[in-house]
Order: structure tokens, then C-alpha cells, then sequence
């Protein structure tokens, strides 16, 4: 018998055709002779202005996906191919005649008030690049923002413009833009309630009160339009303000800062539950199913880059959830288990459950927490301590399973959510995906607290994935946990390196150096070669509230006593740099802040815990997990504060790397012995398109970055070529000239110095066995 499946091809560019199997299966249904009469939903669906994908060609079953460019959002969203043949477009009548799909423009929502002011121009809804003015009348203060733009995802940016007198107990709490607010009093336990207009869906609070501490409860509401969805950038802070806090503030001590909302305090005996809910159901693609691995990957690996107790479970739902790993399992406390089994969970787990049962996911959290709880025993502290965060990944709302809401009920009860108590649990709910992902579902099942946001929509898991990269801010942390830099891609130069500090003299800059603790300086000793008067001299150090940071006197200088630029003179060296190491010890201790934290210092405790090593590690472990290739990405930072890149040589690498040395007849006309000069104290760089260091940059840190977190394992010392001689700019470095040796760096290896900065730090950082 001949089967002609021509039907079964795809004759759009991109689109996905059906699996031969699959083709193969619906013949045998359909029985011998009826090949030609298996139905395939129609052709005719173009988009104006739009493109479209099929998850599985045009057999029924298939989903067909409208996207729009920025701007603009697709009407409909998505159509499904029928059994019978037709497609149908989800939400709308069962008509046989097909809607033509468009692209229509983005619009943002309009103020229906503005209390105490004006705004300006009044329009029914605003258009994409559209701006709002907000002016308050005499005797009010304007706070938010004076200014608002229209962004191309129906958003305006900025915050929510409020005319403000001060009189009530709690701040005016302002009417968000398409809001219409009840209640005009301020007072303790006065509450407002809000609607939103039209066709908009209120995101965060319907209802607030103001309490006690002068805060409003919840969190503010939002008007959207139903087709909205947030920017990466817009996400990665707003979880970081909550998350980061959840993950890192270890301190017991800390103090609240009116500018970062709450911040929950986790002791170092204190735990945190973390659990994960992916979404495997059949509208999310495999493709899509690993960027939610990869972004929950991300997570799991900054979270136990952290000095706190973190469980992790995971759990994959579709029509049913299932368990990969529980909070129950001693696994679950070990990372290298924990991202094994998030790697091997398998999205054909749920290949013959096709809903989204959210409720159930949820529900498998509430009996995990139950079990722990019997386990521990209800009334007592080692359970009720233990914070809660749950993290739902998904493509849609859910559509089976009914109502989230009595599970999240459920583990409220459990956990004892109550005034006092909120801080034990967030809930992150997330959108991603194209399709009509339900604001209100989400908004429901997100978590409401003063200053925060809980409930998000992606466009694409590659938005996710970019959101997640950036999400743990935990720069703000005031604890001095080492390595910690901001790497999200807003942060400053300082915020990227905040243990770079500037060592000058009176008038000029002279070197560059690490903090090492909240009151030591590591640099390079030649710094203060000829230096007899330290009393001039000043330590710059970041600063989050100035653009040049903060001067510090030095208390004292601690220079390496084998350090003599001259030694070996007679030998025909004119300068020799082996044990070119200082340390300064600072008047004052540094206060931690974004701008100012001590980079982690390999052979440490510290060090150790930061790179999740055994209790039992030894300074020989360190060396050979940092520089155990021979050739390691490495990085140093330039005089105008930037991060720069650089290539450390070791083994037989290196010894091609130090070569070039005799080859400088003008610095070493007799040299015989290259390693007379460079020592095995030195790490190399220099080859291939690395960047050199100029003379001002000496002193500072050579560096490395591991699971999130920053060590230093060299510091800038000497080298063969200055890229920034006779630069007016210090943004410049030329090249060398044509015919010169090629340039090569020199750093200090702190492997080597290993003694001598365990006599001057012992006491300050807690050192390993060699």
C-alpha cells in the first residue's frame, strides 16, 4: 500500500513538521484506505504584520503561536488544529469562520486621577515613546516620579507619581496609573481599597492597611493591560530586593534600610527551604523546558554560594507534579546533588499529562513541609525558624486541578503566616511565554509585601534565563562575606570590584590595592620604594555615597623584608621584583556596602566556604582547584576602574610565557637565566590578545571568578611594556611598536607568600593548612 503524506510537510520556513512516528500512528488509527482523508487544519492563518510557529505542523493537536515586533502584540494569541480539522481560537466562540489575526500597537493605560496635581496630555490611552507630567498643587511634595515613559511593553516606567502633605500616619499611598482608589484617610488602621479601569488587570494589592510601623500592608496595585509583560532588567532587581535578602542577609544585627524594603533575617544557624516548581506541560516546548533547568541551574548554584543553610527541593508539573528532590533528603542540603538532579529531570516525565495543574505542584510543597513538620515536631524552633521560598515557573495559567489558592492557604497555615510571621515565606510566581499567561492567576498566587513584587510575565525562557543571571544582588549585604560582586548589568565599576582600592601619595596617583578584611590593604611593596613619610599618604576606598569614594589614613605599612628592588644589581639586573607584597593596615574600619567588601584570599576559611569546599581542605586544594589549567582566565582592574582581561600562564605555558624576557636587551642586556629575574613567585600573562596593565595599576588585584563569588590570586607587580606611556587618556592603551619584544606582566603568586601573610593576618582571616 502506498501512504502519500505530503500533508504532513511544512511549507513555511521554521516551522516544525510531525514526527514520522507520530504520522505513522494516526495511519494505523485511521485504518487501511483512509491515508487521504486524515484531517489537517487550514493554511490561511497569516499574520499581518506578525509571523507564527506550530509546535507540531499542521495535524491536529498543533498549537500555532503568534509573535508581533516590539510594539505591538498579537490578535489572537494562539489558535489550536482541532481533530475536525479546524482551528480554533482559545477563548472565542466555536465559529467555523476563522478572525483574521493582527498586530496592533501598544498602548499604555491612562490616569483616571491624580490627587493634589495635574497630569498631562490627557488621552484616552497613550502610544509606545508617549510621555506623563505629573505637578503637584502649592503645599504638597511630589514623590515617584515627575516623568513617566511609555515603554513597548505596555508599561510605563518610572514609579507611581504621589502628591504627598505628610499628615497621615502612614505616607499618601498614591493611585497607580488606570487605579481608582476608596478611602482618603491615613491614619493607623485606616484601609484604602482599589479597581482598575477598563479592561486593565490590577497586579498586587486590592486592599491596604496602615500599620503600626508606618507602612502600608501589601503591596501597591498596578494597572496592566492584559498583554503586558516585563523587561529582564525590570525583574532581576525587583526579585533581587526581596531574594537576595532571603539568601544572604546572615547578620542578625543588620538594620533595616527604608531604601530595600524588608530584609529577613536568617542567623547563621537559621535555614531556608528553597523549593522549585518547573512547569512540563505540553504547550511548553522540551527547548523551553531546558532554558527553565538552565535558569533554575543558575539559582541553585549562586544560592549555596552563600554562608546560609539552604534545603532545595524541585518539583516538575504538568497534569501531575512529580518530585526530582526533597527538602526531606539529606541531598538536598549538597549543591553538586542538588544541580545533578536538576540536570536529569526529564520533561518526558509528563509526556501523557497534558494540563497545568498548579494547584497540585503546590500541594506536593504543602505535604513536603507537613512531613518536615512532624519530623521536627510543630511548637519547636529547629521547624518554626525555617524560612520558606517557593519559585513557580510557568507557561500559562493553570487549567486543571482548580483553584492554587487552598494550597497556598494550606502552607500559609503550616508555616504560621501571620503579621509578625510574613517574613517566613515569599511565593515568586512566573509568567513566560507568548500565550494568554493569566496576570490575575499569577498576582494570586505571588506574595504581597510593602516595597515588593512577587508576580512577573517573560516573554521567552531566554528573558527568564537573562532575568535569573542577574537576580541576586548581594552587594547590599552589610555582612563582610568575601568575593561578592554586583554582576548585574546596571551595577557600577566599583560595584563590579569593591575591594579595588586607590593607594596615592599627597598630589598623584601612585598604586592600586585589595581589601582583604574591613581594615587591611593588600598591595605591591614597590609602591613605597623611597616612601619614608606614610603619613601623607591616603587609601581611597568605595563609597555609595560619592562618585570618588572615601579617604583613609594608613595606620601602619607591613612590607615583605625580602623585598629589595636593588638586590641583585651586581648581577647586571637593574630592578628586581621578587617578594614585591605590602600590607596596609587602614586607621578606620571600612563600613560594608555595595561599594566596599573584601575579595576572598585563597588557603582561607573564608575562601574555603565560598568555594564549597570541604571542611578539611588544605591551602594545596585551593591552588590546584584556581589554577589548574595552564592557561586561566584571570582579570585586573584599570585605572579608570574598569575590568580588564588577562591570561595567567602556568607549567610549560608559562615557561613560553617568561621567554620573551631575554629578548628586553635594553631592561637585561647580560641576562643568561631567565628565572633570575622572574621566580617561581611570579604568575605570567601578556600572550594572545590579553590586556596589559600600565604603571599606576600596580598593587592591585589579579583575580579570578568561582561559582559566583571572587579570589585573588595574584596582585600586579611588573612588566615589560606600559600601554599608557605618554597617554593623555587613561581610557587608551596603544599598542607596542612594530619590532619591540612582545609584552608580558608579572604578578605576584600569593601561593608563594603564603607565610608571610599568615604572620601579619593571623587573627584577621582564619587560614587553612598549607
Amino acid at each position: 500500500m502506498t501512504f502519500f503524506l505530503f500533508w504532513l510537510g511544512s511549507p513555511c520556513p521554521g516551522v516544525d513538521t510531525m514526527d514520522p512516528q507520530m504520522a505513522l500512528l494516526y495511519l494505523l488509527l485511521l485504518g487501511p484506505g483512509l491515508a487521504a482523508t486524515v484531517p489537517s487544519c487550514p493554511q490561511n492563518v497569516n499574520i499581518s504584520g506578525g509571523t507564527f510557529t506550530l509546535s507540531h505542523g499542521w495535524a491536529p493537536g498543533s498549537l500555532l503561536t503568534y509573535s508581533c515586533p516590539q510594539g505591538s502584540y498579537p490578535v489572537p494569541t494562539s489558535r489550536l488544529c482541532k481533530s475536525s480539522g479546524r482551528w480554533q481560537t482559545p477563548g472565542s466562540p466555536r465559529s467555523t469562520r476563522l478572525t483574521k489575526a493582527v498586530c496592533r500597537p501598544v498602548r499604555c493605560p491612562a490616569p483616571v486621577t491624580f490627587e493634589n496635581g495635574v497630569f498631562t496630555p490627557r488621552l484616552g490611552s497613550h502610544p509606545v515613546g508617549g510621555n506623563l507630567s505629573f505637578i503637584c498643587e502649592n503645599g504638597f511634595t511630589l514623590r515617584g516620579s515627575p516623568v513617566r515613559h511609555c515603554r513597548p511593553n505596555g508599561m510605563w516606567d518610572g514609579e507611581t507619581a504621589v502628591c504627598d502633605n505628610g499628615a497621615g500616619h502612614c505616607p499618601n499611598p498614591g493611585i497607580s496609573v488606570g487605579a481608582v482608589r476608596t478611602g482618603s484617610r491615613f491614619g493607623l488602621g485606616d484601609k484604602v481599597s482599589y479597581r482598575c479601569s477598563s479592561n486593565l488587570v490590577l497586579t498586587g494589592s486590592s486592599e491596604r492597611e496602615c500599620l503600626g510601623n508606618g507602612v502600608w500592608s501589601g503591596t501597591e496595585p498596578i494597572c496592566r493591560q492584559p498583554y503586558s509583560y516585563d523587561f529582564p532588567e525590570d525583574v532581576a532587581p525587583a526579585l533581587s530586593i526581596s531574594l537576595s535578602h532571603v539568601l544572604g542577609a546572615t547578620n542578625p544585627t543588620q538594620k533595616k534600610k527604608e531604601n530595600l524594603g524588608r530584609k529577613i533575617q536568617i542567623q547563621r544557624s537559621g535555614h531556608l527551604n528553597f523549593y522549585l516548581l518547573l512547569d512540563a506541560s505540553q504547550s511548553v516546548s522540551k527547548d523551553d523546558f531546558e532554558i527553565f533547568k538552565k535558569s533554575a541551574f543558575l539559582m541553585v548554584d549562586r544560592l549555596f554560594s552563600f554562608e546560609v543553610n539552604v534545603s532545595v527541593a524541585i518539583i516538575t508539573f504538568a497534569s501531575r507534579p512529580k518530585t526530582i528532590m526533597s527538602i526531606l533528603s539529606d541531598k538536598s542540603r549538597d549543591v553538586t546533588e542538588v544541580l545533578y538532579s536538576l540536570q536529569n529531570a526529564n520533561y518526558k516525565d509528563h509526556e501523557n499529562g497534558t494540563g497545568t495543574n498548579i494547584y497540585e505542584a503546590l500541594n506536593s510543597v504543602y505535604i513536603m513541609m507537613n512531613n518536615q513538620m512532624q519530623r521536627l515536631g510543630i511548637v519547636t524552633s529547629a521547624w518554626k525558624e525555617i524560612r520558606h521560598a517557593i519559585i513557580i515557573l510557568t507557561d500559562g495559567k493553570s487549567n486543571m486541578g482548580g483553584s492554587p489558592k487552598p494550597a497556598i492557604d494550606n502552607i500559609k497555615e503550616i508555616v504560621d503566616i501571620k503579621q509578625n510571621r510574613n517574613d517566613y515565606l515569599d511565593i515568586y510566581a512566573i509568567g513566560v511565554g507568548k500565550l494568554d499567561v493569566d496576570w490575575k492567576e499569577l498576582n494570586e498566587l505571588g506574595s504581597k509585601k510593602d516595597g515588593e513584587r512577587h508576580a512577573f510575565i517573560l516573554q521567552d525562557p531566554q528573558a527568564l534565563h537573562q532575568a535569573f543571571e542577574h537576580m541576586l544582588d548581594v552587594s547590599k549585604f552589610t555582612d563582610t562575606i568575601c568575593g561578592v560582586g554586583n554582576m548585574s548589568a546596571n551595577a557600577s565599576d566599583q560595584e563590579r570590584t569593591p575591594w579595588h582600592v586607590t593607594i596615592k601619595p599627597k598630589n598623584n596617583e601612585a598604586c592600586r590595592g585589595a581589601l582583604v578584611s574591613d581594615q587591611w590593604v593588600l598591595t605591591a611593596a614597590h609602591c613605597f620604594h623611597n616612601a619614608k613619610d606614610h603619613s601623607l599618604w591616603r587609601v581611597n576606598v568605595g563609597d555609595p555615597n560619592s562618585q570618588w569614594g572615601k579617604e583613609f589614613l594608613i595606620e601602619k605599612v607591613e612590607i615583605s623584608p625580602g623585598f629589595d628592588v636593588y638586590a641583585k644589581k651586581d648581577q647586571g639586573i637593574q630592578e628586581f621584583y621578587g617578594d614585591d607584597i605590602a600590607l596596609l593596615k587602614l586607621a578606620q574600619k571600612v563600613k560594608m556596602s555595595t561599594h566596599a567588601r573584601p575579595i576572598c584570599i585563597p588557603c582561607t576559611v573564608e575562601a574555603n566556604m565560598a568555594l564549597r569546599r570541604p571542611q578539611r581542605s588544605t591551602c594545596q586544594d585551593h591552588e590546584t582547584e584556581l589554577l589548574n589549567q595552564q592557561s586561566i582566565p584571570a582579570h585586573f582592574v584599570a585605572l579608570n576602574g574598569s575590568k580588564l582581561n588577562i591570561n595567567l600562564k602556568t607549567g610549560e605555558e608559562r615557561s613560553d610565557c617568561i621567554k620573551v624576557v631575554s629578548q628586553d636587551k635594553k631592561k637585561f642586556p647580560n641576562l643568561m637565566d631567565v628565572s633570575e629575574v622572574v621566580t617561581d613567585q611570579f604568575l605570567c600573562s601578556g600572550t594572545q590578545e590579553d590586556d596589559n596593565p600600565c604603571k599606576g595599576e600596580s598593587g592591585g588585584a589579579v583575580f579570578l571568578e568561582r561559582r559566583f563569588r571572587f579570589f585573588q590570586v595574584g596582585l600586579v607587580s611588573w612588566g615589560l611594556y606600559n600601554p599608557c606611556f605618554g597617554a593623555t587618556n587613561k581610557n587608551s592603551r596603544k599598542k607596542p611598536p612594530h619590532g619591540t619584544p612582545p609584552p608580558r606582566d608579572f604578578h605576584i603568586n600569593l601561593f608563594r607568600l603564603q607565610p608571610w601573610l599568615r604572620q601579619h593576618l593571623e587573627g584577621v582571616l582564619n587560614f587553612l593548612p598549607l
